[in-house]
């Protein structure tokens, strides 16, 4: 069997750099390209480690060093959350990209009977790898960043009301908020009606003229004592407006408004 040293060699190189470059861009880091291109070299020369005789553990634990090594001249040491930071989204991205790749393998290559699988001489070749991989880790990052810009969004909520326990609720920060009560200028957040368990007779409300693209009307807001944002702080000038329908937002039940962040 005839083994391409200078062809594993380059793969190995590209499949670095492209995992290195993803994690760059997912977590932002501002760092030169040649450091990226020099740390995927070092993680490249990896493979020569096939060629000696080492254990199972040995040879686990030599890639684990690697990969730090790869780290630490691709990002830098500042802190030591930092490092493993950049450690994790390295292993996570590598993790995606070769259990993607073995699977696709696996569906190609493989027929199986019942419970039995056998090789039909179908298997991931160069052009495959080097067509798909860049499109696999792109495709993470992007949902990556997606995830990372929608959730930073997303905030622990407790409103207080006089003589009831608190609601505690998840926040969600719509720039697109800008529902203010025109008599004294206070924000409005829009609470999901369910979640309110009390009887709303027993608050203070006022109502509030809106006026959207398909619709206006009166919205009814309850004068809440005050509301603490989780990693904001407390506030106190601010109304609650009751929504009959569902917000469509993943695990969200309040939308907050920009001013109440602001202080």
């Amino acid at each position: 069997m005839k083994i391409y040293l200078d062809l594993i060699f380059l793969l190995n190189f590209a499949f670095d750099f492209l995992l290195l470059l993803g994690v760059c861009i997912l977590l932002r880091r501002n760092v030169k390209m040649i450091r990226l291109i020099l740390s995927s070299f070092i993680g490249s020369l990896s493979i020569f480690l096939l060629f000696i005789k080492l254990t199972s553990l040995q040879l686990f634990l030599l890639k684990v060093i690697i990969s730090i090594i790869m780290v630490l001249i691709a990002f830098g040491f500042k802190d030591f959350r930092y490092f493993l930071r950049n450690l994790f989204y390295l292993y996570t991205s590598s993790m995606i990209l070769g259990g993607f790749l073995y699977y696709l393998n696996v569906e190609f290559s493989y027929k199986q009977e019942g419970l039995v699988f056998y090789h039909q001489g179908l298997s991931i070749n160069v052009i495959f790898l080097v067509i798909f991989s860049p499109l696999i880790i792109y495709t993470y990052v992007r949902q990556g960043i997606k995830l990372r810009n929608n959730y930073a969004n997303y905030y622990k909520v407790e409103i207080y009301f006089k003589n009831h326990k608190p609601i505690k609720l998840n926040g969600f920060l719509d720039t697109g908020n800008n529902l203010k009560d025109p008599y004294q200028n206070r924000p409005i957040i829009l609470v999901e009606k369910k979640v309110i368990k009390y009887n709303l007779d027993e608050f203070d409300f006022v109502l509030v003229p809106y006026h959207t693209v398909n619709n206006k009307g009166l919205l009814k807001c309850l004068i809440a004592d005050k509301i603490v944002i989780k990693g904001i702080g407390e506030r106190t000038k601010f109304l609650v407006g009751i929504m009959e329908e569902k917000i469509k937002i993943d695990g969200i039940d309040c939308i907050l408004h920009q001013q109440l962040m602001e202080g």
